[in-house]
């Protein structure tokens, strides 16, 4: 296989570009590296595709391996051919390659296989052959019997003989192949109730839906059901269809012989193909479903990392509770804490004009700016008792209900017991809650990708898949908004391209005892990080007041000569950058002539384009230009809402079937796909994304079951 021509069919690319992206990954250069500083090489080819053809080419040099060890198997058993070497070498999954090699495999004791110790190969392939003058097939069976092997009547060697025949068909790849495509074409998914009270699974007690039409998210329902015990689930497939593909390839008309192949057919359809055929559907439905979910949850992700920072703002953070009280942390506009404490304004305790007198302390003694409120429990209470405070203090602060989704993970665990060794695990939670509206990619960072809760059936996808895809799309974010080097963490650092977790704390150590870094080329003297990795990582990494004001761009070191000469043919200078007055360089560079310029630099177009960006603003965070987080200063609840009621909101989820938004009820409405848009969507990330501010409708509320139904269009 000719993987270069096939990478640059199946994703419609230009040669160079995947020859040129192989090569780079086969350097041992990052997807970030690449996809921002090898534009010229790759076509400009961003993350996300990058992403999958790396994928894809560990893929089909895997499949390249297995089909070389599956000939040299063949070829020691003196069974390869040349009609088995075309086969093998024009399989193009490795589904076909394991089909192929089925009949070649060494098996595990078998019906088939125990027949054969008994003698009765001879006996099967005589049958098999159905030649019009064979004859009857228990007579032949006769000359068969041997009681020393076991073989007692010429029934039972005539149904040894049928066993063998079973798994020579059963062994067939074509009709493997065949009834594969055919069953999932036409084959029909049953769902029955395994007990009587199944619950939320209530719509699948009998349920039936074609394979082919079956929707991802359905998919993962019923698989959690029957993981859960409370749900049956089959294939169903016309068996008519089925002995028609095999009786093609391997039923003779006109021999005495042919009834009892037939029969020895219809066993290994029923024992040995079907269920096979049935798992493999299964797996490839879940596979399907699978990554479809972790696109989704990959799309939401990075939506959520890259929600606008709420920056230099003092804020107050509350991480709710009954029992044990609200937790309360106060941190300055770095993130740095500055007060904590305990209060009781919800039941079982409440002691709400303490909690107000301790609140309001805090906020005038520490200038807080605005409020971050958790979202778990008691948090619509606590939201309530905020929005009151806030009332009375009158001095025109806000807040905003941020997920906690993971913080009691990150609270609990040894990072946060390092970083906050003075601090219980409770306290800890309330730092983050207010860290995670200051910075949300720098506080989500230190939290495993699926416990941030915008995903779907996240617990149920492959480990491994699902972590490779949620650590791909946190390393994108963090090196496409670029750290600041002398301020960020360890697990921030470690995100960055070409650097880990070893560097990163080695980083850190370099800055603790060498205080902070004032240009980029001092990482070199960092332990271990060697020419590769900083050409990997420098790019991204900031010095906001250091000696080189390009050090606070994007601008690769490697470029620095090029940025330098293109402010003299601008005649702009350093003392420009710093100040900001670059800022219509990219209309000086267009009239120069972009082409132009980018030959007479030595660079690029695709890297001149990038230089311009980072000069006409040094620092730039790409964040700034979303729009920002909605917050409130007023609270409703769910009693308030009624149906017509058009309300703002913020877009917390977005999956399958729609999106759940938040109006600031406590409760997320749903809104569903077919209420989004008024053209037809296959897909809600096609319209919405994660931190979308949304006009909504009330279509409905069901305070008891806690429900509200929304429309984003009119009604």
């Amino acid at each position: 296989m000719d993987i270069i021509k096939t990478l640059t069919d199946e994703f419609s690319l230009k040669t160079f570009q995947v020859e040129n992206t192989v090569k780079l990954i086969d350097e041992g250069n990052t997807i970030p590296f690449i996809a921002r500083y090898r534009k010229e090489a790759t076509g400009s080819l961003d993350d996300q595709i990058l992403r999958e053809l790396n994928d894809r080419l560990s893929y089909l040099r895997n499949m390249e391996e297995t089909r070389e060890k599956i000939k040299k198997s063949i070829e020691e058993q003196g069974a390869l051919t040349e009609e088995l070497v075309l086969a093998i070498d024009n399989a193009s999954t490795l589904t076909e390659l394991d089909d192929i090699y089925r009949p070649f495999k060494k098996k595990r004791k078998t019906r088939a296989s125990v027949a054969k110790e008994k003698g009765l190969e001879p006996l099967a392939k005589i049958i098999y052959d159905q030649a019009a003058d064979c004859g009857e097939p228990i007579v032949l069976a006769e000359d068969y019997v041997n009681q020393e092997l076991g073989v007692e009547t010429a029934k039972d060697a005539l149904q040894g003989a049928m066993d063998i025949i079973a798994e020579i068909i059963s062994d067939d790849a074509d009709i493997r192949k065949r009834m594969r495509f055919v069953c999932s074409a036409h084959g029909i998914l049953t769902v029955k109730a395994a007990a009587e009270d199944i619950g939320v699974y209530e719509m699948y007690a009998d349920y039936s839906e074609p394979i082919s039409k079956i929707p991802d998210h359905r998919i993962l329902a019923i698989n959690r059901g029957e993981k859960e015990e409370l749900l049956k689930v089959s294939v169903d497939f016309d068996i008519e269809k089925a002995m028609f593909i095999i009786s093609k390839n391997h039923i003779k008309e006109g021999s005495a012989a042919t009834e009892t192949v037939r029969s020895a057919a219809e066993d290994a359809y029923q024992r040995l193909i079907f269920p096979s055929i049935e798992r493999e559907i299964r797996s490839e439905l879940t596979d399907r479903a699978s990554t479809s979910a972790i696109k989704v949850f990959s799309t939401n992700l990075k939506q959520l990392l890259m929600q606008p920072p709420v920056k230099d703002k003092v804020t107050l953070g509350l991480d709710p509770g009954y029992r044990t009280g609200c937790k309360v942390a106060v941190v300055d506009g770095t993130g740095k804490v500055l007060d904590t404490g305990v209060i009781y304004p919800v039941p079982p305790k409440p002691r709400v004009e303490e909690a107000k007198a301790i609140i309001k302390n805090m906020v005038k003694k520490h200038g807080v700016e605005v409020f971050a409120i958790g979202n778990g429990t008691a948090s619509h209470e606590t939201e309530c008792f905020a929005a009151e405070v806030i009332k009375e203090l009158g001095t025109g602060i806000s807040y905003m209900v941020v997920s906690e989704a993971g913080a009691s993970v990150y609270s609990a665990s040894k990072l946060a017991a390092e970083e906050f060794p003075e601090f219980d695990v409770s306290l800890r939670s309330a730092v983050s809650i207010a860290r995670r509206l200051q910075d949300p990619l720098a506080e989500l960072v230190k939290i495993e990708p699926k416990a941030i809760g915008v995903g779907q059936y996240q617990h149920d996808m492959p480990p491994s898949q699902l972590n490779s895809a949620l650590d791909g799309v946190v390393e994108n974010c963090v090196n496409s908004v670029g750290v600041d080097l002398n301020t960020a963490s360890v697990q921030l650092l470690s995100r960055v391209a070409g650097i880990g977790g070893a560097l990163a704390k080695n980083i850190v150590a370099y800055r603790e005892e060498n205080g902070k870094f004032t240009a980029r080329t001092e990482l070199k003297k960092v332990s271990k990080l060697g020419p590769k990795a900083f050409e990997q990582c420098a790019g991204f990494l900031k010095i906001s007041d250091g000696k080189n004001v390009l050090d606070n761009t994007s601008v690769h070191p490697e470029s620095y000569d090029a940025a330098k000469k293109l402010l003299k043919l601008c005649d702009y200078s350093d003392k420009d950058l710093k100040l900001g007055t670059a800022a219509n360089i990219s209309e000086r560079v267009t009239a120069r002539g972009t082409e132009q310029t980018a030959l007479e630099l030595g660079i690029g177009v695709p890297t001149l384009e990038d230089i311009v960006k980072e000069l006409e603003r040094p620092g730039r965070d790409p964040r700034d230009e979303l729009p920002p987080p909605m917050l409130r200063q007023e609270i409703m609840s769910m009693e308030d809402l009624k149906e017509g009621m058009k309300l703002k909101g913020t877009v917390r989820n977005v999956i399958d079937f729609g999106a759940f938004v938040d109006i600031g009820v406590h409760q997320d409405g749903l809104v569903h796909i077919s209420r989004i848009c008024d053209r037809f969507i296959k897909h809600p990330s096609e319209v919405l994304k994660v931190g979308d501010i949304v006009d909504v409708y009330v279509l409905s509320v069901d305070v008891p079951k806690k429900r509200i139904s929304l429309s984003i269009k009119e009604i």
